[in-house]
């Protein structure tokens, strides 16, 4: 099952297991079963540690639990967790057999602290690169905590369950049977829904935090970039963050981050705060930015104020909130959203094998979208507003050699069709005639833009574009001295991750030359 490569790999990881545990699975005569005893084969057959077990009595099948002697560890793979997953799965390897967990005390106590009986189920696919958050984190519970309990579900090897859930949209998480969330989640997020103090616990920490010199509000790599450049001034530097990573977390393949010749969103963003972190950075998560008060005379502090209720001070800061997908703003697009309606091609696509779905976009991420698309799903109908495709030209040459994939150009898209459950169709406009027409399909694939996440600054005195963007000038600084901004937020032109970290490290080295000289 494993090639010599992997083999060697996971043999390294697993000379980290210092207790003995099983893996108990439960197996049919299926092709899918005999892949997966084949696997845990191979994994056993590398360390004199875990135990295989081939009397399961699990109901799904292909599946396997990890045990510890004499106790149930709550962690389950229904399906092969490879692709994405393998990390999962060698993660939950580690921990079951006693390696300690990247994160610190303080999290280990709030999850061992939960109470009450919880049994998560999350329905993911072997190319979502969002679901191994979710999956990691919620095993990390279900092992440190008795009463927590997790099964990872390949949607695409259960459809039957996939169905009478009406699953669209991966991960999708259950909780003691109810629908608990979608998309990715960190741990601290889960944490803080199924425990409901913490928020006000930390924004009470957060309140008695002192004033920052350099506060970054967003932790894509505009805000990473910033926080190691001001850091390394030595002042004293934090960082303010909905999700550290940002969007990058829903990308897929990166090949244009120069000297990395490619590279995969979620570990470059573990790589932005592995290296934050290697810096005496104050990383605060799960914070979103609501308002925001500028300094009342030169050289004073300049508060923001978060959701959760905190409020940060800081001498400079530095704008790093990002961008997040365009939505066509038409009729059925919101109501059919992971219903049909799906902005992540690489997560969503396989829940939509065999099936005929739309890409909304002729752009590079449209005809990418497509193409991927092209080799899971029947039928592959790709709408572009315009009457030519703005991709690359190496991009459009190979969509165009699909069999399964049909371009439709000067089409403006007017409503996504549904039965009130699911898509089930999309209606056009021909720009040119004016005459609407209706295409069958299961799935919608929106891939228009970015919109600047500045809808908190709506009410300041920030200078923004028409278009909501943040308005600066050479050296990153807003209308307001002292506050600088960075990355797809700004009025910067062309949006790309290389772009970004420069426009960070120059916000942050302006912030240093505006405390120094101020």
């Amino acid at each position: 099952m494993l090639d010599d490569n992997l083999k060697s790999q996971l043999n390294a990881y697993l000379q980290k297991v210092t207790q003995p545990f099983e893996i108990v699975a439960s197996l049919d005569d299926g092709d899918k079963s005999k892949e997966l005893h084949g696997l845990l084969t191979d994994i056993v057959g590398l360390t004199d540690k875990i135990t295989l077990k081939l009397d399961g009595q699990d109901a799904r099948t292909p599946s396997f639990a990890l045990n510890r002697p004499g106790e149930e560890s709550g962690v389950v793979f229904a399906g092969i967790p490879m692709g994405h997953e393998f990390t999962s799965l060698v993660l939950a390897l580690l921990q079951i057999g006693g390696h300690p967990p990247k994160v610190s005390e303080e999290v280990i106590e709030q999850i061992r602290s939960l109470d009450g009986e919880m049994r998560f189920e999350t329905y993911f696919s072997l190319s979502c690169q969002n679901c191994p958050d979710v999956v990691q984190a919620l095993n990390l519970m279900a092992i440190l905590n008795p009463n927590v309990h997790h099964v990872a579900i390949d949607g695409a090897l259960f459809q039957d369950e996939v169905k009478a859930r009406e699953i669209m949209s991966v991960p999708s998480v259950y909780l003691n049977g109810e629908p608990f969330d979608q998309g990715r989640m960190s741990l601290e997020q889960i944490l803080a829904k199924v425990d409901t103090g913490a928020a006000e616990r930390e924004a009470a920490k957060l309140n008695d935090k002192a004033t920052f010199d350099t506060l970054m509000i967003g932790g894509g790599p505009a805000g990473a970039a910033a926080a190691v450049y001001a850091a390394r001034k030595g002042i004293r530097t934090g960082v303010a963050a909905e999700r550290f990573g940002g969007q990058v977390l829903d990308t897929l393949g990166i090949e244009n981050l120069i000297s990395v010749p490619r590279t995969e969103g979620p570990k470059l963003a573990a790589a932005l705060e592995e290296h934050v972190k290697e810096y005496e950075v104050d990383i605060m998560n799960l914070q979103r930015a609501v308002s925001l008060v500028p300094a009342t005379q030169p050289g004073g502090e300049h508060e923001v104020a978060f959701e959760s209720g905190a409020r940060l001070r800081a001498k400079t800061l530095v704008l790093a909130t990002g961008a997040r997908w365009r939505e066509m703003g038409v009729p059925g697009e919101a109501e059919y959203r992971n219903k049909g309606v799906a902005y992540c091609p690489h997560c969503d696509g396989p829940l939509f094998k065999g099936k005929r779905v739309a890409v909304i976009g002729g752009g590079n991420s449209g005809v990418e979208a497509a193409i991927d698309l092209a080799g899971i799903v029947g039928h592959v109908t790709l709408l572009e507003f315009m009457d030519e495709m703005r991709a690359d030209a190496v991009l459009q040459k190979k969509l165009r050699s699909l069999p399964n994939v049909e371009i439709i150009l000067g089409a403006r898209t007017t409503e996504v069709n549904g039965d009130g459950k699911r898509v089930d169709g999309l209606t056009y406009e021909e720009r040119a005639t004016g005459e609407l027409r209706r295409v069958d399909l299961e799935g919608v694939f929106v891939q228009i833009g970015l919109v600047p996440n500045t809808e908190w600054l709506q009410d300041s005195p920030i200078e923004l574009s028409e278009r909501g963007e943040i308005v600066v000038d050479q050296r990153g600084m807003t209308s307001i001295p002292g506050i600088f901004a960075a990355g797809d937020v700004t009025t910067v032109p062309y949006k790309q991750i290389v772009i970004a970290m420069g426009e960070g490290s120059k916000a942050a080295l302006g912030a240093f030359d505006h405390l120094i000289r101020s």
